[in-house]
């Protein structure tokens, strides 16, 4: 269930969600933090499995929503630890308004994580907003959807043949990593994208997981660089 990408720093694949009639893969980055307890990004299905994984690694202390689209399982996880702290953007909070969470995120990363963890903020969309988070140990970018990286093999194993026309036609696959291209059509206003793209090419990255497609284990800062070619 879990994969060790690098020092404190663990992948965890779930099973297939339906979203709008298309099977999205479900994915978690959990990060052990200096105080030893784990950062639990995007949760996925708890199973028993999963569970018993997520106990060895140590005390769940933050449970984190990176968009309004990524909550499906927050309840679940936060009923099975309780004493973690539920963080999200705004638009989340709107969202989960059944959920307590902690103050929204913003491009300031809390007390709780900042000296390991940095946020960048997309922000300029009526549609969505999204935090992207960087470990700065291990130099791992995490993305929920602002890149999407499907692989061909997984395409013609779970998506129609039309699903896949539109998957190329949107640029949401690999060679290309794009955000979909209904959420790039949203943004009013692009200078803010085009300050993050300078932000976050300006970072060191080796590595980056998106919740949805083929994760780039190495020449992370080549990815980063085809995946922002359309702002």
């Amino acid at each position: 269930m879990l994969e060790q990408l690098s020092a404190n720093i663990w992948v965890a694949e779930g099973r297939c969600v339906d979203f709008h009639g298309f099977p999205y893969p479900t994915r978690s980055v959990l990060i052990r933090l200096r105080t030893g307890g784990l950062w639990v990004w995007s949760p996925i299905e708890l199973t028993n499995t999963l569970l018993s994984a997520v106990e060895a690694l140590g005390p769940v202390h933050h449970l984190v929503s990176p968009n309004k689209i990524h909550h499906l399982f927050l309840a679940d996880w936060h009923s099975r630890f309780p004493e973690a702290k539920l963080w999200g953007p705004n638009s989340t909070l709107k969202k989960r308004k059944d959920l307590t969470f902690e103050a929204a995120l913003t491009h300031v990363p809390p007390d709780d994580w900042a000296e390991e963890i940095e946020h960048f903020h997309v922000r300029g969309s009526f549609a969505m907003d999204e935090i992207l988070f960087l470990h700065k140990n291990s130099r791992t970018l995490i993305v929920a959807d602002f890149a999407e990286n499907f692989g061909r093999p997984f395409l013609e194993r779970n998506w129609r043949p039309w699903q896949r026309w539109i998957a190329d036609r949107w640029g949401i696959v690999e060679g290309k990593g794009f955000a979909p291209l209904d959420w790039r059509l949203s943004f009013w206003n692009r200078s803010g994208l085009r300050q993050l793209r300078q932000n976050l090419q300006s970072r060191k990255v080796d590595h980056v997981v998106m919740a949805h497609g083929e994760i780039q284990r190495a020449n992370g800062a080549e990815f980063l660089n085809q995946c922002l070619v359309w702002i």
